[in-house]
């Protein structure tokens, strides 16, 4: 059983948009995912989130923007009994070439440091190909949801022959975690 969930934020917690989240009234969770951090932290589980955010890099929005969209999203969590831990993200445009930014493992190795944790005690959801990339790297277990870009992500996956637990959405995904611990 996982102690760690890395949740990706666009597409798996909130509303994703190709004209890139800028700002805290734009960033609109999506239907029970609120619901599922809530479950995951009552069932005693650290609910991270692991974000590239490369419209820093590109100038659309600025870090202010960025920590006014995470306040809200931990606001609203809170309210549903939920806590998230810990929020890292990658402002590095496609085309810099870090290490942070998904499909690359940076973050995913930043949080299992903070949490003193082996990659086999975390999971990480995902809506992208680069997600479960990332998971793969990081020797992390990666878990697929259909919201965002998890139908296009999953066609790549199958392309690529590559086998990964997929879900509907967080709260599916939350919930048989959190029955099976039951």
């Amino acid at each position: 059983m996982p102690r760690l969930l890395i949740l990706d934020r666009d597409g798996v917690i909130n509303r994703d948009s190709n004209a890139f989240v800028k700002s805290a009234a734009e960033w609109q969770p999506l239907p029970g995912s609120m619901e599922a951090i809530g479950l995951l932290t009552r069932a005693g589980m650290k609910v991270s989130v692991a974000s590239n955010q490369s419209g820093i890099g590109r100038g659309l929005f600025n870090r202010d923007a960025l920590y006014a969209m995470h306040r809200k999203m931990r606001r609203i969590a809170d309210m549903h009994g939920g806590v998230i831990e810990r929020i890292v993200f990658c402002p590095h445009r496609p085309d810099e070439g870090c290490e942070c930014r998904k499909p690359q493992p940076g973050m995913l190795q930043q949080l299992l440091n903070a949490y003193s944790m082996r990659p086999t005690e975390a999971v990480l959801v995902g809506d992208s190909a680069r997600d479960i990339d990332a998971a793969v790297s990081a020797g992390v277990k990666p878990v697929l949801v259909l919201t965002g870009n998890g139908p296009s992500a999953q066609a790549e996956l199958a392309r690529r022959d590559i086998e990964v637990e997929t879900w509907p959405d967080l709260l599916a995904y939350a919930e048989q975690l959190v029955a099976q611990l039951a």
